[in-house]
């Protein structure tokens, strides 16, 4: 049998370490101990592999996972074997973590090492008008494997202000604090407003990550999705 699909290029990956890109839009973890992935990442695997519910851990955490509709659904991944994870073809990219902290959106993660820490946090001015915020902080050591929708940026935010569109902000270094701003003035909130109403302001030394393709915003009636209210510091723990 002869075709351009066997190519080298679409041939599955003979890497050593535990983390690597099949390709571009494709992850591959050779498990040697348990991987963190969200639910309907995996896309194949190889070998005995287990995949059970990952519970939120703690009380606290559960609360934030509901009242805010930050939907971090994970499994946890475990076994002997490879195992192949994508997310709407979104290009992958590894980050490893040592020590320190990313800040994520949940739509981008897709799966990392069950040593890293995990913790949904509020963004500061995030309120009704902007249908409440949330981000997935990962901290500790391992590697974090996040998607984007088309090639990203990586904007320094250290020199001068950075203002990204909350839809299309992937992450960003966890040592930032961003503001949550508007573009939108009286006349526009009576014409409809924009799609471009609210943005994450940053400025100090750090990173944010920045996709060329904007989220569909969640619902912002109350209970979920986003959270359509503002619950202040109950949630800044």
């Amino acid at each position: 049998m002869h075709s351009p699909l066997f190519d080298q290029a679409n041939l599955e990956v003979q890497a050593q370490q535990r983390f690597a890109l099949q390709n571009p839009q494709m992850l591959r973890v050779h498990l040697g101990g348990d991987v963190l992935a969200v639910k309907g990442a995996m896309v194949s695997y190889q070998g005995n592999i287990r995949f059970d519910h990952e519970k939120a851990g703690s009380v606290g955490k559960l609360f934030k996972k509901v009242v805010t509709g930050e939907d971090v659904s994970l499994m946890r991944v475990s076994g002997e074997g490879d195992v192949f994870f994508a997310s709407e073809a979104g290009f992958v990219f590894l980050v490893d973590l040592t020590g320190d902290a990313l800040s994520v959106n949940a739509r981008n993660l897709l799966a990392f090492d069950s040593s890293v820490a995990w913790d949904i946090k509020r963004v500061q001015g995030a309120g009704v008008l902007s249908g409440g915020l949330f981000n997935t902080t990962l901290q500790g050591t391992g590697t974090v494997a996040i998607h984007t929708v088309g090639q990203p940026v990586i904007l320094d935010c250290s020199s001068q202000p950075t203002f990204v569109d909350v839809q299309a902000c992937v992450g960003w270094s966890a040592n930032l604090v961003p503001q949550v701003v508007s573009s939108m003035n009286v006349r526009s909130m009576l014409r409809g407003g924009s799609g471009e109403a609210f943005q994450y302001a940053f400025h100090g030394q750090g990173f944010v990550i920045v996709q060329p393709s904007e989220w569909t915003p969640p619902p912002t009636q109350g209970g979920g999705g986003g959270g359509g209210f503002n619950l202040g510091g109950l949630l800044d723990g």
